[in-house]
């Protein structure tokens, strides 16, 4: 069994930020931080099958759960959400950190919460962090950059049918040896092959093996 807790913190413009907190033992000094995207929730396959795979390692497991399809959100520009994201995960963090102290540390960002964890690897206490890049907007000069210097040890894990995927950024990208990069072809997004719920079973089950043995 393991332990749940949810809380919120004031974030940008004092929006709410719910987060939730699991955690099997007392003792452990491991963190898993998810940073989900814009439409994919922590609950979604890709991070409801991670929190299951860390929790078996008693690791404990922070979800970020902002929600920038909120109304409040709608007049932000992109660049105000990003700044929004970066702010609001940090405050997460930071209280979470406040309460307990943890010594090695996991972040997990798809999508939109690939700029919060390129901000926040930047941290000195994330230096020695794992990271797992799923679906990242290597388009945006900010993630593209974290990656490319990235000395993190981690995955990436990208379709060349997604809207963000740029071939170029990619393939110097895989320039950085700290960093697996998986390419899965006519794979979008969402990590899914269009129209093909079955076989996108099976790059979901390659994602999580790959996270399991990082």
């Amino acid at each position: 069994m393991f332990k749940v807790k949810t809380d919120s913190v004031a974030g940008y413009k004092e929006m709410k930020i719910p987060y939730t907190l699991l955690s099997t033992n007392e003792d452990t000094r491991n963190l898993v931080i998810m940073l989900p995207g814009a439409g994919y929730s922590a609950q979604a396959p890709l991070f409801h099958y991670s929190t299951g795979v860390f929790l078996n390692k008693s690791s404990d497991v922070l979800q970020v759960n902002y929600s920038y399809n909120d109304k409040f959100y709608d007049n932000f520009s992109i660049d105000e959400i990003s700044d929004a994201i970066k702010h609001d995960v940090r405050v997460v963090i930071d209280q979470v950190l406040n309460d307990r102290s943890y010594e090695s540390f996991c972040l997990i960002g798809k999508s939109l919460g690939t700029i919060a964890m390129s901000s926040e690897l930047k941290r000195s206490i994330f230096k020695d962090a794992k990271a797992v890049w799923l679906t990242p907007l290597i388009n945006r000069e900010d993630v593209f950059e974290a990656m490319g210097k990235a000395e993190n040890r981690g995955l990436c894990f990208i379709g060349d049918n997604d809207q963000h995927y740029n071939a170029e950024r990619y393939e110097q990208i895989v320039q950085n040896t700290n960093i697996d990069s998986t390419l899965f072809p006519n794979v979008n997004h969402g990590l899914q092959y269009e129209n093909d719920p079955v076989t996108s079973i099976d790059v979901l089950k390659s994602v999580i093996k790959e996270i399991n043995e990082l």
